[in-house]
């Protein structure tokens, strides 16, 4: 079975006119649209690099022609193929795929023969209330078995970094299983080894109670990108056509690769004409917040 796992920093990217409208020339034409429509630049470029890595994963692992890859979005926004008939992969077994992107990073996951979902987070104190008042307005999300984990993991920061773990692995189930928004967060409980979480390295170890069951089907991977982004990866039962999962002790490593512009782009082909105008709007939305800042000085 074929296992993918990537990962793109769009907070350190910066394009230029060049590397901006080819991506945009790279992807289809309502998908260029709507990133156009984004008012900040950060969320053009997540969705960039999100469409890409997708095209990438289609082109790459399931044989599919650039030019020829056609993806939609099913009613809750989540991206498949159009044309699954045409995959010729190594193996018969269906692809599924899922992103993320939240903080500096954009990241997907695929899996053959499985459900997959993904989902990234960023430890980082709450904008608008105290971490307390946070938790508060949080409290109906999370078990009272999660709430004790959270609230016991030490320092404020450390505190925030187990919530954020605990809902990133909530968020990889509900991709998993595409129920979205209506599913009670209540129903699912985590269960996290004693094991700490590091860099470079994959946690398997992390159990799902659902409906206060022990879910033995579904293994979650966690990993950290860098010390403040957290990614967890719901991997859901294997098909009947596939052999049975190994545990999680016997399971391969699956550390997210970071990929630089180059390799995104690597398998890329045009679809559209260059358009110039995409980048004059790119580049105003990306120059807002130094003008903003600058206007603050002055002031």
């Amino acid at each position: 079975m074929g296992s993918v796992r990537w990962a793109f920093r769009c907070g350190s990217w910066t394009p230029g006119r060049s590397d901006w409208l080819f991506a945009a020339r790279c992807i289809q034409r309502e998908e260029k649209d709507r990133i156009g429509q984004f008012v900040f630049a950060k969320d053009a470029k997540s969705a960039m690099a999100g469409r890409l890595l997708l095209r990438r994963l289609v082109c790459e692992k399931m044989g599919i022609p650039w030019s020829e890859i056609r993806l939609e979005r099913s009613p809750r926004g989540k991206p498949y193929l159009a044309t699954p008939g045409k995959v010729s992969s190594e193996s018969d077994l269906a692809w599924s795929f899922t992103l993320s992107h939240q903080g500096d990073y954009a990241v997907l996951a695929a899996e053959q023969g499985r459900q997959v979902g993904v989902d990234i987070m960023k430890t980082a104190m709450p904008g608008c209330s105290s971490v307390l008042e946070f938790f508060r307005i949080m409290t109906r999300q999370f078990t009272a078995h999660e709430w004790s984990a959270i609230q016991s993991a030490g320092s404020e920061h450390q505190q925030l970094a187990a919530f954020y773990r605990h809902w990133a692995l909530k968020e990889s189930f509900i991709k998993a299983i595409g129920t979205g928004l209506g599913f009670n967060l209540q129903r699912v409980e985590f269960h996290l080894p004693s094991e700490p979480l590091t860099q470079d390295r994959v946690l398997h170890q992390t159990k799902m109670h659902l409906d206060e069951e022990e879910e033995e089907d579904w293994v979650f991977e966690e990993s950290l990108l860098d010390a403040d982004h957290h990614v967890a990866v719901a991997l859901g039962p294997a098909d009947n056509t596939c052999p049975a999962p190994r545990p999680p002790s016997l399971l391969p490593p699956t550390t997210f690769t970071v990929l630089s512009f180059r390799e995104l782009i690597d398998s890329a082909s045009p679809l559209t004409d260059e358009d110039p105008t995409y980048w004059d709007s790119f580049k105003m939305k990306a120059e807002a917040p130094q003008r903003q800042k600058d206007t603050h000085t002055s002031t």
